[in-house]
């Protein structure tokens, strides 16, 4: 009997794909990776570990939990405070599945000698007629989460399943009440793990290391029209909040972090069709070419756009696409696709006109 080792989070896509798995004749093993929980300590129990524990034991699986909590620190907290601080709008999500959530649970397999990891994300994966492994998109469109999972490569994905990839939400929900289990009507997560409340610049502010200080909002002509309260309290394409009266609503253009001024302008301004991703994922380990066409999402919930792209020498890719976007933004995970196909993704480095 093959063994798998579901991530769980006590959720109902996690709890249904264990579920799943176990229907279809794997030997399954629940684990769940403790990988933050604000304002506790290391020894601290953590709610979402109780909760898969409590849906394993429903489930008659065995359960671990794995602390990951400096990994996660390190790899995904640092860089994200880091990021805004250098005055990105960082995305840890995707980058947290490559060097967090796989490598841990790919670690622990090894160490028990489990053959395969399961999560419950939206996607889909396909083997070709050479055993490589695509990554297509969800089923359910709306819950789609490929995009997610654009940073795994040939090692993570050929001892992976994503079992609830093929149903939609409603059907997975009807899984779960099968079973029995609480988190068959639990309300989605819509938040980063580690920020429950949403509030990044609270934790910004909290667990930088250097003072945050207050500047001028700027025109592009260089007009002071007022203050800000600190760079990285500001996100490009940001409209509210930011304090100012002006006869025409102005956005965040950019930030001009050697003269700490927030730059700002009409919504005109913000599109853009060019950008560069930095170093490259590439799902199936290559680019389809040195010059392709194809989608791109610049951010999770983006709508899919078409564009032409240069592969570089050094890896990077640069991009023209076919209409302007205005929320694009460094520091964002741009993700390539063809059809359904995930083909990879990059960081966006820099935005050209």
């Amino acid at each position: 009997m093959t063994k798998v080792a579901v991530a769980m989070s006590g959720g109902v896509d996690s709890s249904a794909a264990a579920a799943l798995l176990l229907e279809q004749g794997y030997q399954v093993f629940g684990v769940s990776l403790h990988m933050w929980q604000e304002g506790q300590d290391i020894s601290s129990k953590s709610e979402t570990v109780e909760a898969a524990r409590q849906v394993a034991v429903q489930l008659g699986i065995p359960f671990e939990a794995v602390n990951v909590r400096d990994q996660f620190h390190a790899r995904v907290v640092q860089p994200f405070v880091q990021g805004y601080l250098g005055g990105i709008t960082p995305s840890p999500c995707v980058g947290c599945n490559r060097t967090v959530k796989w490598s841990a649970m790919l670690a622990y397999a090894d160490r028990e000698g489990i053959d395969l990891v399961a999560t419950g994300h939206y996607a889909r994966l396909m083997i070709d007629e050479i055993g490589a492994v695509h990554l297509l998109q969800g089923i359910d469109k709306k819950k789609d989460q490929a995009y997610m999972l654009a940073f795994l490569g040939q090692k993570e994905l050929s001892r992976t399943l994503l079992p609830i990839g093929s149903y939609q939400k409603a059907e997975i929900r009807e899984v779960a009440r099968r079973y029995g289990l609480e988190a068959a009507d639990r309300s989605d997560s819509q938040d980063l793990c580690f920020l429950p409340e949403g509030n990044y610049r609270r934790f910004v502010r909290e667990n930088a290391e250097v003072d945050i200080l207050p500047g001028k909002i700027v025109t592009t002509d260089g007009e002071v029209l007022g203050e800000h309260q600190g760079l990285p309290y500001y996100t490009i394409g940001q409209r509210k909040g930011l304090g100012i009266s002006t006869p025409r609503p102005m956005y965040v253009l950019k930030k001009d972090i050697a003269k700490n001024q927030l730059i700002v302008a009409e919504k005109q301004a913000l599109g853009r069709i060019r950008f560069t991703t930095g170093q490259m994922k590439w799902v199936l380990g290559s680019p389809p070419k040195e010059t392709f066409r194809a989608q791109v999402k610049i951010r999770y919930r983006a709508k899919l756009v078409w564009g032409q792209f240069d592969v570089l020498a050094d890896g990077r890719v640069r991009g023209k696409l076919e209409e302007p976007q205005f929320d694009i933004t460094p520091g964002q995970v741009a993700v390539y696709y063809q059809g359904n196909e995930v083909l990879g993704g990059g960081i966006i480095l820099r935005l050209e006109s």
